[in-house]
């Protein structure tokens, strides 16, 4: 999707006006574009090892596509009810990381060669580096070499610009859902759920304690606690709608991303400005050299 890209609506009402490129790029990208940059990246990674002596298999953005993140609490009953609080999809990522073919090829590799592979990938220590102060004060740095900085650098033009706008950006969602999580009217919510839950004969005084009884457990996996499992998860969905604590997470979740989107929207917008217009360069990438990303599912191993 470029920035400079124009295009013509056409209208029985009104004559053909040209889009505005600035707001297609504060647009937000979609999934299906979010999956492109990853592919043509995983591509030009799999291309750069290739031609320093390597291989590398290409991972897919989403391994397990029914996989969910709930920040604050399930509320989502239907998908409660098949995944409880996702202790299989756990498991099946924890077997995706054992059979990792990068992993494995990793490993298999003699000393010397895998720290020359380290280095082609990520970069020797002796190049530049790139330093950027995060939200939290600290500072994060990469070495700007490398096939992952090479990639990055091909894809999005300034792997300086990109890679400041990129870690800013994206240390912000956990920044949001701390100040969520700290909010008076988030607790106040949380009691209104703890509440739903005991009357259901569920005691639990926060949100995590629930969920770390199922994923954080290392209980034999049974199929009666895979039932509770169900039955808590199913429990926590329906309270949290009935207490308003969905609807309390998700205004507090807005209001927080607004703020933090207009105290770093120089980061922001950039990374959204860069994303864009390493669109038409991904696609012509991946239309010349498909990225193949199935060694890398579940499915294969």
């Amino acid at each position: 999707m470029s920035v400079a890209a124009v295009f013509t609506v056409v209208s029985c009402d009104a004559p053909s006006a040209p889009r505005d490129p600035g707001a297609m790029a504060a647009r937000p990208l979609t999934e299906r574009e979010q999956d492109l940059l990853h592919d043509a990246e995983e591509q030009l990674t799999v291309s750069c090892m290739a031609a320093r002596g390597f291989r590398r298999w290409a991972v897919p953005r989403r391994p397990l596509p029914e996989d969910r993140d709930f920040p604050y609490v399930i509320d989502d009953v239907q998908w409660a009810a098949r995944h409880g609080y996702g202790s299989e999809l756990q498991a099946r990522r924890e077997r995706l990381r054992v059979n990792d073919p990068n992993q494995r090829y990793f490993t298999s590799l003699s000393a010397a060669d895998r720290q020359r592979a380290v280095a082609a990938l990520n970069g020797a220590q002796s190049a530049d580096r790139l330093e950027v102060r995060m939200p939290t004060g600290a500072i994060a740095g990469r070495v700007a070499d490398g096939c992952t900085a090479q990639a990055q650098q091909q894809l999005y033009g300034d792997l300086a610009a990109w890679f400041s706008a990129d870690t800013i950006s994206g240390a912000l969602p956990a920044l949001r859902q701390q100040q969520v999580a700290g909010d008076g009217e988030f607790k106040k919510a949380v009691k209104k759920w703890s509440t739903c839950m005991r009357d259901r004969g569920l005691s639990y005084a926060d949100l995590y304690q629930a969920r770390a009884a199922f994923t954080g457990s290392s209980a034999p996996d049974t199929a009666a606690r895979q039932r509770q499992e169900v039955h808590t998860a199913v429990a926590e969905a329906e309270c949290a709608r009935t207490s308003g604590l969905t609807a309390t997470a998700r205004s507090l979740d807005r209001r927080y991303d607004a703020r933090l989107g207009r105290q770093y929207q120089d980061s922001v917008r950039d990374r959204l400005r860069l994303a864009h217009a390493a669109l038409p360069r991904a696609r012509a990438l991946l239309t010349t050299h498909p990225t193949d990303t199935t060694t890398t599912t579940e499915e294969n191993q």
